[in-house]
């Protein structure tokens, strides 16, 4: 699609003369050789997680606020934000002495619910979602008088991302091939391809989404605007479920893909940009690099565009959810496997098992006795790269040992590696489910609450992870005269949930 001459005119202008060097600095933009020998062509990261409030957001949310005439500026400001555009916006009573009201879902994490309060603002906190929080701070923007600040649906907003598109242009005038931009509500991608676009139009901007939370995707393919109903949260700074109007507008005339990226491929690419910079991004800050890789390896070898640059847009990393990311990193990764193994229940077969996988490390290794014949056993691998597993999983099988690659199976990766321990017979009409709901307290007493004394819990595990959602495994007995009322349970319960009666891994190991 061509782009319209007058909108992107008018926001290069507004980029040009963006004001945000007042509190931001000009990121630098680093090369990555590890990353560039492992997908064959050069990398380079442009450091926004280096910002002094640790992400790209100050950029759109200062310029803006810079515009505001002096009266807009006197009734005060507010915003709604998961953290980071909070942030930007908190920077306005210390730099233009001007009253600022964020509000935050109350799963945002902590360090940026901290972070905005140091910064000068006032923080409410309302909603699991930042739907719900941006609702609730409309009705105070009418209610008290104040002027928002949307995060991303703003050309003001838009032109100050876009910036980092000029920034890059200086940085580096010739051979930029492709940029890598996470993608939210679509400022920042909007921005940055509206600028580079303009002015070398060769250049291939790319958009970054989980899979999980793809309403730009979804847009650009439908040619409108598409409402998410469920948005996944674990990337919690792309976590939109509709971009915005002018940012669609700008993306459909400039972005030329989008790539979908899963968890384990974000935490992965947490690890990637660790181990070059020594910086620990959040998961929405490391979304372009999970994109760049996933993205060349769809290319092929020898096919990676020159000087590929991915945006790390930010740092606010929750700690607690790092134990997480490092589970999760090595499968991300392809270089772990969980399989599932069924050996003969005698002397021996561990030990002949071991002899079958070779000089690979066992990262974990689950088994209870069950029954007197057969031991099914839960195995994590250390390889290379997933390559490798077929042809293991075909050795196996030869020596007629049942074997299964549970290693993208979720159910199998949250809970039953934590719960190996055996079958319930006594366990009758037993449904089990996996559970989402967001972590915030009472959340989890919500669920116990709304389910009937009559159903005994058979079965339950529940991690928390930080800022996530939460994650629940249930087995429940519910005799079969109470389907329709269990079924009527599970669509009040208002939580996403997932039947895995049927899940290998649960059939195996606990059924």
């Amino acid at each position: 699609m061509n782009p319209s001459p007058a909108p992107s005119r008018d926001l290069l202008e507004r980029i040009l003369t963006a004001l945000v060097y007042d509190v931001a600095i000009e990121s630098p933009l680093e090369p990555a050789p590890k990353l560039s020998r492992r997908v064959g062509g050069p990398v380079w990261l442009k450091r926004e997680d280096l910002q002094p409030v640790f992400s790209f957001k100050l950029r759109g949310a200062y310029n803006k606020l810079a515009h505001l005439d002096p009266g807009a500026r006197a009734r005060g400001v507010i915003a709604a934000s998961a953290g980071n555009h909070a942030q930007g916006v908190a920077l306005a009573p210390r730099k233009l002495g001007c009253e600022a009201v964020i509000v935050m879902p109350v799963t945002t994490p902590a360090i940026k619910v901290d972070a905005v309060r140091t910064l000068g603002a006032q923080v409410v906190l309302q909603g699991d979602s930042f739907e719900e929080a941006y609702a609730h701070s409309q009705e105070l923007a009418r209610s008290e008088g104040r002027v928002y600040i949307h995060p991303y649906d703003d050309l003001d907003v838009i032109a100050g991302q876009g910036t980092i598109g000029l920034e890059l242009l200086r940085q580096m005038p010739r051979g930029m091939g492709a940029v890598f931009v996470p993608v939210g509500g679509g400022g920042l991608i909007a921005g940055i391809a509206a600028y580079l676009k303009r002015l070398q139009p060769g250049i291939r901007i790319i958009g970054v989404e989980p899979v999980d939370a793809d309403a730009m995707r979804q847009s650009l393919a439908a040619g409108r605007r598409v409402r998410l109903e469920r948005v996944g949260l674990f990337a919690d700074g792309v976590a939109v479920s509709q971009v915005g109007e002018q940012s669609f507008d700008l993306c459909r005339q400039f972005v030329d893909e989008v790539v979908l990226v899963d968890t384990d491929e974000i935490c992965a690419a947490i690890k990637d940009v660790f181990e070059e910079t020594r910086s620990v991004l959040e998961p929405a800050g490391a979304l372009a690099v999970a994109g760049l890789k996933a993205w060349t390896a769809r290319q092929g070898t020898g096919t990676a565009a020159s000087n590929m640059v991915a945006i790390l847009s930010g740092a606010n990393a929750n700690f607690d959810r790092l134990r997480f990311v490092a589970e999760r990193a090595e499968l991300g990764e392809r270089r772990e496997a969980i399989l599932a193994v069924t050996i003969p229940e005698r002397p021996g077969s561990f030990r002949a098992f071991c002899e079958l996988i070779g000089h690979r490390s066992i990262t974990e290794f689950n088994y209870r006795m069950a029954d007197p014949d057969r031991a099914h056993i839960f195995v994590g691998l250390q390889m290379a790269d997933r390559s490798e597993l077929a042809p293991l999983l075909a050795r196996l099988r030869d020596e007629r040992l049942g074997a299964q690659d549970l290693s993208d199976n979720e159910m199998a990766k949250l809970h039953v590696r934590h719960l190996v321990g055996g079958r319930a017979p006594a366990a009758v009409h037993e449904r089990v489910y996996r559970f989402e709901f967001p972590e915030r307290p009472g959340a989890l007493l919500r669920f116990l609450e709304r389910m009937s004394r009559g159903w005994n819990i058979s079965l339950f595990h529940y991690r928390n992870h930080g800022a996530d959602y939460g994650r629940v495994l249930a087995g429940i007995q519910v005799p079969p005269e109470d389907h329709e009322a269990f079924q009527a349970f599970l669509d009040g319960l208002g939580y996403r949930f997932v039947d895995e009666g049927d899940n290998p891994a649960y059939r195996l190991f606990l059924g």
